[in-house]
């Protein structure tokens, strides 16, 4: 940074509704705006999306220093065909009556396109976290707390996940003011990919960051279940047979019995007289076997002979062998009935170990994924067109994309443009807050140009695509924007800009905008 004189008169920064005055040399609450001899300046990078090579390769990113001056880069490195404005270091339309701080038009197949980039300030927002692990991490409903202080709750387990849901504008704006800094807080570090501590009433601790393996209770997950035990007595029934009598897959949500099971059944498999104590569901399927935990297959078990009751004497034989596994394949034990028919544990038989090793092999590595969502129907819409409902409408049409910093978003039906982005596929450090308290995540809007037009959009702020990468101040901010960095596309990310994936993936149709 260039050294200039001190003033002594300080500046209002009217990027968020706190309205920081903020003193020469200093920056505001949020960090990211300062005072720099009068002027306010964003110290966050402008984010560029560049192509990745067509081989794939890695690209070097540059002028990654925040603090790092843009004239010291001409603009000749990225041609503009290969290049993606984000919303990263963009800055904000707060408040909201003014345009969109880059407007953007590009030539995309021949066809004009343009793209409204801007950090939304997001008090409506929050994420869901999605753990892959069968264990039990707590009651659904029950609080997750970061710092001591509720931020989410735990929220219906899906097929080998448990889930969270954190954030929300309760938690943001309607508890105590540490309860708002510390919901804020946790979800930047989430969407940053961050480790980051939670705890759970009445259940586990946990260590929680997008794209890594959970830690849960202190031990790292290594895989998440193959299914159900219903579903790995039928993944697997071929594998077991002639090679053991019975097999039982303990599962806290449905235990799975290979004799009683259909597919068993169709492979002929002979009745054991064994007996579960649980609530049976149809033929070898039983729930509620044991209360949840972190034992065999979810369940509070570290004894799975616990849910088995007396072996039918009219049915079962002295000698008849029975395997019990979990659905990760990390919990197995062999046993062989005695002369009472009393199961009696034995060493596994190197026969049956490939079946589990199957089972392991067949189950994926355990991650968090953590996808932000965050609602941009309300006056965010203004820095896009002066009628918003038209924006929405134009989404909903699936005219215009909506991307994260050039990650692709699903948008959810009903009103709003409500939307929600996996945090890996975006570049790092995407998110900044501002101590309202919100978080400010990139939004950008993509459409034809006729589009654009046709829903009202600010046509006289619209920039050429070369002049949006050279320059250092954004058409509609008051602040400079002091760097630039360009970052290599998401290898699993669609172009952002590309004009096909309107309409399901069809080129828009030509025809009259609505």
């Amino acid at each position: 940074m260039v050294e200039t004189a001190k003033t002594s008169e300080k500046i209002r920064c009217d990027a968020c509704p706190v309205m920081c005055y903020i003193a020469d040399g200093r920056s505001g609450a949020c960090d990211r705006y300062a005072n720099e001899a009068g002027q306010l300046v964003r110290l966050d990078p402008l984010t560029i999306l560049k192509k990745r090579a067509e081989d794939g390769g890695e690209l070097i990113p540059f002028l990654t220093d925040d603090r790092q001056s843009a004239d010291d880069w001409d603009g000749g490195i990225i041609a503009p065909e290969e290049a993606f404005v984000t919303a990263i270091g963009a800055g904000t339309t707060y408040p909201d009556y003014k345009p969109a701080p880059f407007i953007v038009s590009s030539k995309v197949d021949g066809v004009d396109m343009v793209t409204v980039v801007t950090e939304g300030i997001f008090s409506y927002c929050g994420v869901k976290v999605k753990i892959d692990t069968d264990r039990h991490i707590g009651p659904e409903r029950n609080l997750v707390r970061a710092d001591g202080e509720p931020v989410g709750h735990v929220t219906t387990g899906e097929y080998g996940s448990q889930m969270l849901s954190l954030g929300g504008v309760h938690h943001l704006t309607g508890g105590g003011k540490k309860e708002g800094r510390v919901t804020c807080a946790t979800l930047l570090a989430l969407c940053n990919g961050e480790a980051t501590q939670l705890t759970i009433d009445d259940g586990s601790e946990l260590v929680v960051q997008a794209g890594q393996a959970p830690i849960i209770n202190g031990v790292h997950e290594e895989r998440m279940r193959v299914g159900c035990g219903s579903a790995t007595v039928g993944m697997f029934a071929s594998q077991w047979k002639d090679l053991v009598d019975e097999v039982v897959v303990v599962d806290d949500h449905i235990t799975g019995v290979m004799s009683e099971h259909q597919a068993g059944k169709v492979i002929g498999w002979q009745a054991t007289g064994i007996k579960i104590k649980g609530r049976r569901s149809t033929p070898g399927r039983y729930f509620q076997v044991a209360e949840p935990g972190v034992g065999w297959g979810g369940t509070d078990l570290n004894d799975p002979l616990l849910i088995l009751g007396d072996f039918n004497p009219k049915v079962a034989q002295p000698g008849q062998s029975l395997l019990m596994v979990s659905t990760t394949g990390e919990q197995f034990a062999y046993y062989e009935l005695d002369e009472e028919l009393k199961p009696i544990e034995m060493d596994m038989p190197e026969r049956l170990l490939q079946s589990i090793q199957r089972i392991e092999e067949n189950c994926e590595p355990a991650l968090c994924s953590v996808l932000f969502m965050g609602g941009a129907g309300g006056s965010l819409r203004a820095g896009v067109t002066e009628n918003p409902v038209k924006l929405t409408r134009s989404v909903k049409q699936a005219l215009t994309r909506v991307t994260c910093g050039g990650a692709p978003t699903f948008t959810w039906p009903g009103g709003g443009i409500t939307i929600m982005a996996d945090v890996t596929r975006m570049p790092e450090n995407a998110f900044g807050y501002v101590p309202t308290p919100a978080l400010v995540a990139p939004i950008e809007f993509t459409m034809q140009r006729d589009d654009y037009e046709a829903l009202g959009g600010h046509m006289g702020h619209v920039m050429a695509l070369e002049e949006a990468i050279k320059g250092v101040t954004g058409p509609q901010n008051d602040h400079i924007l002091k760097g630039r960095r360009a970052v290599s596309q998401d290898n699993e990310n669609p172009w952002p800009s590309d004009r096909t994936g309107y309409r399901n993936g069809e080129p828009k149709p030509e025809g009259p905008s609505r």
